[in-house]
């Protein structure tokens, strides 16, 4: 894919960029309608009606596409009939028919075209789209949509150009090498699938104005400190002021450097590496 720059012809077109969708099959093709389903928004809110993420609501309707993770239909090869377009996703996806003419949806990675012939199982060949558990993919090939836990369905290294590196592998465990730099054990009977997911230049897009962040379901960000202090814990005061505390959420949360997985979770044993994470007001150190 590449990455569109019209013209200046307005402050919001000077500065916004657009995807060229190059490697869809048609840019106007619908969805299949038979994977299709309605969604209801509910503006960050919880069961309660409370908001719980705050600055969402609105945005362009979309049609959700039943997408398949799991990836369970062995010894069958299914063609790809379309790479199409997600608004559901940072990647694209690919509509795949199988022998017995059932259609799916699976996410589409790099180099995977109309016409190309997937698998899953655990003796097909290790190529690009082809699903397989990790105990039978050789060592040093790059994956994604990898399970967690066998069974469950893709959880990792699922956007837009994001992959794993399988780096080694023992009797019952796989050492992969996770986008964020984290190194982590998962199971041998977990599932990935071959390859980097598509749409590598997606986080080069330059959004250029509020209006787009709108139509992707994002409302207006308001500082703390430009609100009343009954609305958030650095609001208020006279003039102008730096907050005089850590930036929090409107509830008190820290915002930046806390912790926000569980000290006692079961899986952090299967952490070898921390991801690299900048604590607030510190600066990466800058590679030699």
């Amino acid at each position: 894919m590449a990455i569109i720059k019209y013209k200046p012809t307005s402050p919001g077109r000077r500065a916004s960029t657009v995807n060229d969708f190059a490697e869809l099959t048609d840019k106007h093709k619908r969805p299949e309608k038979s994977l299709c389903e309605r969604i209801r928004k509910h503006a960050g809110r919880n069961h309660h009606g409370r908001i719980t993420a705050h600055h969402r609501g609105g945005g362009a309707r979309r049609i959700y596409r039943r997408v398949d993770f799991r990836r369970r239909k062995d010894d069958m090869t299914a063609t790809v009939m379309a790479i199409e377009y997600d608004p559901n996703r940072t990647c694209h996806i690919a509509l795949v028919e199988y022998e017995d003419g059932e259609k799916r949806y699976v996410l589409a990675p790099v180099g995977l075209t109309s016409g190309d012939v997937v698998e899953s199982g655990r003796q097909v060949e290790p190529k690009v789209g082809n699903t397989m558990p990790l105990r039978n993919i050789p060592p040093g090939m790059d994956v994604h949509n990898i399970e967690m836990n066998a069974g469950q369905g893709g959880k990792l290294a699922r956007s837009a150009g994001s992959s794993a590196r399988l780096l080694s592998r023992t009797d019952s465990w796989a050492i992969l090498v996770l986008p964020s730099g984290e190194m982590r054990e998962v199971r041998c009977e977990c599932r990935a699938t071959i390859g980097q997911v598509g749409n590598v230049e997606h986080q080069n897009i330059r959004w250029g104005k509020a209006g787009r962040m709108r139509h992707k379901g994002r409302r207006p960000h308001v500082r703390g400190t430009a609100k009343n202090p009954v609305a958030h814990p650095l609001g208020g005061g006279e003039g102008r002021s730096g907050g005089g505390r850590h930036p929090c959420s409107p509830t008190g949360r820290l915002a930046k450097g806390g912790r926000t997985r569980a000290r006692n979770k079961v899986s952090n044993r299967r952490i070898l590496r921390r991801r690299k994470s900048v604590r607030y007001g510190q600066l990466p150190t800058p590679k030699k």
